[in-house]
């Protein structure tokens, strides 16, 4: 990859011993949260924030840093397992609409409903069918939802093939991360061009003007996170916000375009 994102930054090399700068811009971002979050509480604001990308891109330590200065009263983290057969039963989109944001609540999805979008089809957990049903019909839905007085940001982590080896490698060897291996895992190496050309679908089918998608390269992990925050805070208005703290790096997060998918803008 060539992309600005997906280089080492200043911020990375603070993982080996740098000045703290990481840390600086963190905090700051997350005064800028806290006061979001205040805003939301007090004006009855609905949030929800989507996470998706490939394993070990990076979504459980963006969340962690989103998350762990708000109220756990008004701020939950959805992160859903295998549906049950009575789920499976049901509407698609039943399971996760009972964790959909009431007033001065934000929820973050650690993956979504898009996983109809990718590990299912890929994986051979949904039919054919079933995955262009939810195609042709999650921008209706994601605009019932917006039409509720729901903010909704959408983003997707992206990393190379590379970077994605050498995490599951590391998962694999850390015994405080066992916890994260799954047959997916396992799989998502071999399936490598399936889960791209899935990705691929999902950004030309469900990429919106109301619910549009940001990618994020991915591949430095803390310059992602720093960016995220940026790019979230940048796009809403709350009370008190430092405008200058809250420009994110166009290189590393951008809404998606269909031209990317001719680029080398994306992992392939």
């Amino acid at each position: 990859m060539s992309t600005k994102g997906h280089k080492r930054s200043r911020v990375a090399d603070d993982e080996n011993g740098g000045n703290g700068q990481y840390k600086k811009d963190l905090y700051e971002l997350q005064v800028e949260l806290v006061k979001l979050h205040k805003d939301i509480i007090a004006n009855n604001r609905k949030f929800l924030v989507i996470l998706e990308g490939r394993d070990a891109a990076g979504k459980d330590g963006t969340i962690k840093r989103l998350t762990e200065h708000l109220s756990p009263r008004e701020a939950r983290i959805v992160a859903l397992g295998k549906p049950s057969d009575r789920e499976t039963s049901q509407w698609y989109f039943q399971r996760y609409s009972r964790y959909l944001p009431a007033a001065q609540e934000i929820v973050f999805f650690n993956r979504s409903w898009y996983n109809r979008a990718g590990v299912e089809p890929v994986m051979g957990y949904c039919s054919d069918a079933e995955h262009e049903e939810f195609l042709s019909t999650v921008p209706a839905f994601e605009e019932m939802l917006i039409g509720a007085g729901i903010t909704l940001y959408k983003y997707y982590l992206d990393i190379t093939r590379d970077e994605q080896k050498k995490r599951l490698a590391d998962r694999r060897k850390d015994p405080l991360k066992q916890w994260k291996l799954s047959p997916v895992d396992n799989a998502a190496m071999k399936h490598w061009s399936d889960y791209s050309k899935a990705r691929d679908v999902m950004f030309a089918r469900t990429h919106t003007l109301h619910a549009p998608w940001h990618i994020v390269c991915a591949n430095d992990k803390r310059e992602a996170r720093l960016n995220v925050i940026r790019d979230m805070l940048n796009r809403t208005d709350y009370e008190g916000k430092k405008q200058k703290l809250t420009i994110p790096d166009t290189g590393i997060v951008f809404p998606f375009d269909p031209a990317h998918l001719k680029t080398n803008r994306i992992a392939k």
